[in-house]
């Protein structure tokens, strides 16, 4: 089966996912959008209200910096794919909570290993803290790639600022932008060496237990000691 089949039924699933609470409040989830077979994959926070109503990540206005910074480097949405770290819109755009990362988190998981990018780039805090499992912040991290074995596979992990935290911010979206630029050649590098899979140990038969012998049966037990109370 194809990895957009593949995508498709993981959505069908995810689109009726009550794994926590946000599925009370959600209009349509947000599962992602993009080329299944990318070599680059961009994961986000958590849809807002117009990806809420639409059902597509990235639509609004951080969502056209990006389509522009894309252009700046000479690729489209067409050449990635891109989603987020939560799949449905947690209520007035708040923090996600950690118990909806948890949930969510085998979604996205999914997704990078049907998609199998070489390169994942990071919009944010909540995104680089979850795939690199570490608390350090974006403004230590941004532009710094590594390689990281996120499930079965090793990609670069590259994080970047939010596009929306550079919306209203001159310096965060110079950084942005400088970091953007470098995305075509860490493409170049293809991707990092995979790790060793993990050989199936060989099924172990047991035996069955042998039928107890006759005279085994016919034992009687010995009684228990009686331990007198006075």
């Amino acid at each position: 089966m194809q990895r957009r089949e593949l995508l498709k039924d993981l959505y069908g699933e995810a689109s009726k996912c009550v794994r926590c609470p946000l599925h009370q409040t959600r209009t349509n989830v947000v599962f992602g959008a993009g080329n299944a077979n990318a070599e680059l994959m961009f994961v986000g926070e958590a849809p807002g209200a117009n990806e809420d109503r639409l059902g597509l990540p990235f639509v609004g206005a951080a969502g056209k910096l990006l389509d522009k910074l894309l252009s700046e480097i000479g690729m489209s949405r067409g050449d990635v794919f891109i989603c987020n770290t939560l799949k449905c819109r947690p209520p007035d755009n708040r923090d996600p909570h950690p118990i909806e990362i948890e949930s969510c988190q085998g979604y996205l998981h999914g997704q990078i290993e049907l998609v199998e990018p070489t390169m994942i780039c990071t919009l944010g805090n909540f995104a680089t803290k979850l795939l690199r499992g570490d608390i350090t912040g974006i403004s230590r991290l941004h532009g710094r790639e590594e390689v990281r074995i996120i499930g079965p596979r090793a990609v670069r992990l590259y994080p970047l600022y939010h596009p929306a935290a550079a919306l209203y911010t001159g310096s965060t979206l110079e950084a942005l932008r400088a970091d953007f630029k470098r995305i075509p050649e860490l493409l170049a590098l293809g991707a990092p060496p995979q790790p060793e899979p993990v050989p199936e140990l060989p099924e172990i038969e047991i035996e069955p237990e042998s039928e107890p012998l006759e005279s085994d049966r016919l034992r009687a037990p010995e009684p228990a000691p009686q331990l007198g109370l006075f």
